[in-house]
């Protein structure tokens, strides 16, 4: 039943229940129950019974969602809006106790904010996450190839098992030391360091530790024969000339002169 506005005959403002739910949002099922009980009866209703608000109806509706949406009960409502009680006091307890549970919820909202951290720090890190850490040099071929190249070896199964959890913020350090350990070998090559000086070779030895610590066990024989992919395969080439020109061969030089002096 949708009648118009003044429906009563009146010329007074009236709404039918489906007027009413449309106007507020509460649904006609909601404002019968609210009848029922008798915390908001129509003040009027049509010759043929049905159910006619006033605006003071529309006005009572409006305090009861918003107490509504305070977590008020339905009956504490009643009692508010028919008992002798101060609203303005009661409303200003209940302002009270929603701006102390803001204070709650901040705080909840940052506990899980922690929790979602902890548990992004703790989870191995995608594919997405290491193309941004490190750009170029790392992409799906590049990794397709490689397991098609070592994949069987003892040193590729080694490095799979120990890198399979490895986090966004492991893979964030491990960057960190290997762009490190490239500036020192810059650093002795732009100062005239030949490759088997002492600075030189130590950067050597700071890149086997690293490979040998964080990826698979990398002998100093071993190494040797990652510096010479280093000048072989244009790709490690390429990353190494980005850093410096000529530093490719100078890395490869300093990795022998390093596994000579350890012999």
């Amino acid at each position: 039943m949708t009648a118009t506005n003044g429906a009563d005959g009146t010329g007074t403002t009236t709404w039918t229940v489906g007027r009413l739910a449309d106007l507020t949002g509460v649904t006609v099922r909601t404002l019968h129950h609210y009848d029922r009980i008798g915390l908001l009866s129509p003040a009027k209703r049509t010759g043929a019974g049905y159910r006619l608000y006033t605006e003071a109806d529309l006005d009572r509706l409006w305090r009861i969602v918003l107490y509504r949406r305070l977590e008020m009960p339905l009956d504490e409502i009643a009692a508010l809006l028919d008992g002798d009680g101060d609203p303005v006091d009661h409303l200003r307890r209940r302002r009270e106790a929603v701006v102390s549970r803001l204070g709650e919820l901040t705080e909840l909202v940052a506990a899980i904010d922690r929790a979602m951290e902890t548990q992004m720090q703790q989870r191995p890190a995608t594919a997405e996450e290491m193309r941004e850490i490190f750009g170029d040099g790392f992409r799906d071929e590049y990794q397709a190839e490689a397991e098609e190249r070592w994949g069987q070896t003892d040193a590729w199964k080694q490095s799979a098992r120990r890198t399979r959890d490895y986090t966004k913020a492991d893979w964030e350090q491990i960057k960190a030391e290997t762009d490190a350990i490239h500036a020192a070998f810059a650093t002795a090559m732009r100062a005239g360091e030949p490759a088997d000086s002492t600075a030189a070779m130590d950067a050597a030895e700071r890149a086997r530790k690293h490979i040998d610590e964080r990826f698979y066990e990398c002998s100093h024989e071993f190494h040797t024969c990652l510096g010479e992919m280093y000048v072989s395969d244009p790709r490690f080439t390429a990353s190494y000339e980005e850093i410096e020109p000529g530093l490719a061969r100078y890395v490869r030089d300093a990795i022998v002169a390093n596994a000579d002096r350890h012999r």
